[in-house]
């Protein structure tokens, strides 16, 4: 499901979290949540994802699953950026999910924004949250069979899945192969090129009960 808003039309930002997330992102920084590089640029890379979940979708989701959102990069982001739909931050580190907490106050996104902590194949499995959701996105999560296997339970019918993707190196390498996606209930849709790049898939079927697999398996031993 989505909201009202258009694609040409996709943000509203709010400028007083935003800057108050700018500071805790630095703040981030020194606590190791954040890699290198400027904030700005860590801003506008959610900043550019957030458009290529627009594209996917045609308008903004009512609700976002961010995998794996160490220091709200890009969840947090987007929460500030989009002042309607509902976010989960799945974090299984306990320091980050509780800057995450700490953060969502200082920014006033609560009642908006959740922090699930726990493992990904825990919360996949939680009733609460499976099938439930138009939008996952990740950034540095895992390998794009980790990637693909946590996050596929979250996801609605014709949801769609958003990865930030590293830059381009060997022209013929499958990261994304249709076979074990089909497994999940995934499709690839294509990925976005520009100065970020992103992957995009589609959920065209529900994802299979036995997905994911035990904490720590999808990583061990993964799909593909």
């Amino acid at each position: 499901m989505t909201s009202g808003r258009s694609a040409e039309d996709p943000v509203a930002p709010a400028p007083a979290a935003l800057d108050r997330l700018t500071e805790r992102l630095l703040e981030a920084r020194n606590a190791g949540f954040l890699g290198p590089g400027p904030v700005e640029r860590h801003l506008e890379h959610s900043r550019r994802l957030s458009a290529a979940v627009v594209r996917a979708l045609g308008s903004v989701p009512e609700s976002v699953v961010d995998l794996g959102s160490g220091a709200g990069v890009p969840g947090l982001v987007m929460a500030c950026l989009w002042p309607g739909p509902h976010f989960v931050l799945i974090e299984a580190g306990a320091r980050r999910a509780e800057y995450l907490s700490q953060t969502i106050r200082a920014c006033g996104l609560e009642g908006r924004v959740d922090v699930e902590h726990s493992r990904a194949e825990d919360a996949g499995r939680n009733v609460q949250y499976r099938g439930h959701f138009p939008t996952v996105v990740a950034r540095s999560f895992g390998r794009p069979a980790v990637t693909a296997e946590c996050a596929a339970p979250f996801l609605s019918p014709e949801g769609v899945l958003v990865v930030s993707e590293p830059p381009a190196s060997d022209p013929n390498e499958d990261r994304w192969p249709s076979g074990p996606l089909r497994g999940l209930g995934l499709q690839l849709e294509g990925v976005q090129e520009g100065e970020f790049r992103f992957a995009v898939l589609r959920q065209v079927a529900a994802c299979p009960d036995r997905y994911p697999r035990r904490v720590g398996v999808p990583t061990k031993r993964p799909l593909f």
